[in-house]
């Protein structure tokens, strides 16, 4: 910012974007990231354990390898990086839509010798949730919302 002096205080003239913030209307996709030769363990898990249909990559991307998923009205892009790091902290959250729904999940996953690390529901009132590792240990969270 550029200070100039205004009936002697200092003060901050603030160049605003030419687009307003408000423009923001929703999350279009979200990535995560996975090492090379990753496309088989991202079908297998995020589209054969998660339920999310595969989505096809524009050609041009498809070559840079990874794979794309519907999520709802978004997409989650599982692209590749190397060397490869595991978000640990990072993570999606995934919408489930019930608590019931969001049990049942978590019966599913650990039946698939997912690990399945339920949240404390102190943490957030009204909303229940855990925690999961994609197959290079990326974590993910499914949330439900808790209805009184």
């Amino acid at each position: 910012s550029h200070l100039r002096r205004r009936r002697g205080q200092a003060s901050a003239r603030v160049r605003r974007p030419p687009v307003p913030v408000t423009a923001v209307v929703g999350v279009h996709h979200v990535q995560v990231a996975a090492p090379p030769g990753c496309e088989e363990a991202a079908r297998a898990f995020y589209g054969g354990l998660l339920g999310l249909r595969e989505i096809e990559k524009p050609p041009v991307l498809a070559r840079r390898g990874g794979c794309w998923f519907e999520v709802g009205a978004g997409e989650l892009h599982v692209g590749v990086e190397s060397p490869y790091r595991p978000a640990e902290k990072a993570h999606p959250a995934f919408d489930v839509g019930s608590v019931a729904a969001l049990e049942e999940f978590a019966i599913s996953l650990a039946s698939a010798g997912v690990g399945v690390r339920w949240a404390d529901d102190a943490e957030i009132p009204g909303q229940r949730r855990f925690h999961v590792s994609d197959p290079w240990g990326n974590r993910l969270e499914l949330i439900a919302t808790a209805t009184v």
